[in-house]
């Protein structure tokens, strides 16, 4: 399972489908957080395994083949009412060119349902998801998703060298020393790719000629008590 996890990962053209599909409005991923939060590490170790690179995905494909032979359709599910139809094409296409196998999407029609197998556990496939953290700490983009037992776990994720790495950083005594955890903690979810990142979103938008001083939060949301009026 993770030599084929990893062959995915490495299968997908993040740089380009961020370009040509999103017209630049997503940055490729290269760790599970957000670049725009306190801590930020652009160099994670492990980090290359969110990296193109179509041999080495092929190689580990055939090494997972000569374990247990592929058979079927690699499928990502997705909500038909989130204009996720275009990226998911994208990112099957690059699968199934990259591995040599058939891979598709496969459309709910609604975020409820798409949810609802995801909730129930009777979701058969891969599946989208996304994350807006509550507030701008890596913790709050790591422990919720990916702790044992955690709300937002859907994968059921449960490693007890990361769960322990998290209560490390929550009790540090300063931000640099939680966040130095966090990294050792992000190097594991690299290894053991619970989730694939993919991309982050990128903030877009327009002001007036008649204000000034339009900047945007962590949250993208702009930062109304900043604005004046030219």
């Amino acid at each position: 399972g993770q030599l084929r996890r990893e062959a995915i990962s490495l299968s997908i053209n993040r740089d380009q489908i961020t370009d040509t599909i999103f017209s630049g409005t997503r940055t490729p991923a290269v760790d599970f957080t957000s670049p725009v939060v306190d801590g930020f590490n652009d160099s994670l170790e492990g980090s290359d395994i969110l990296t193109y690179d179509p041999d080495r995905a092929a190689d580990l494909w055939a090494q997972a083949d000569a374990i247990s032979p592929w058979e079927g359709t690699f499928a990502i599910a997705y909500n038909s009412d989130g204009g996720h139809q275009t990226w998911v094409d994208a990112v099957t296409n690059s699968i199934k060119n990259t591995l040599g196998i058939d891979a598709e999407g496969a459309p709910y029609p609604d975020f409820a349902s798409l949810r609802t197998e995801v909730t129930d556990r009777t979701i058969t496939t891969a599946f989208r998801t996304g994350w807006q953290a509550d507030y701008p700490g890596l913790y709050n983009f790591l422990a919720p998703i990916y702790a044992t037992g955690a709300g937002s776990n859907d994968g059921d994720y449960s490693n007890p060298e990361f769960d322990s790495l998290l209560s490390q950083a929550a009790a540090a005594s300063d931000v640099d020393t939680a966040n130095g955890l966090l990294d050792q903690a992000q190097e594991i979810l690299l290894t053991d790719l619970p989730a694939i990142p993919l991309w982050y979103s990128n903030v877009t938008g327009g002001y007036g000629e008649s204000v000034d001083n339009v900047v945007f939060g962590w949250n993208s949301v702009p930062l109304y008590y900043a604005v004046t009026k030219n």
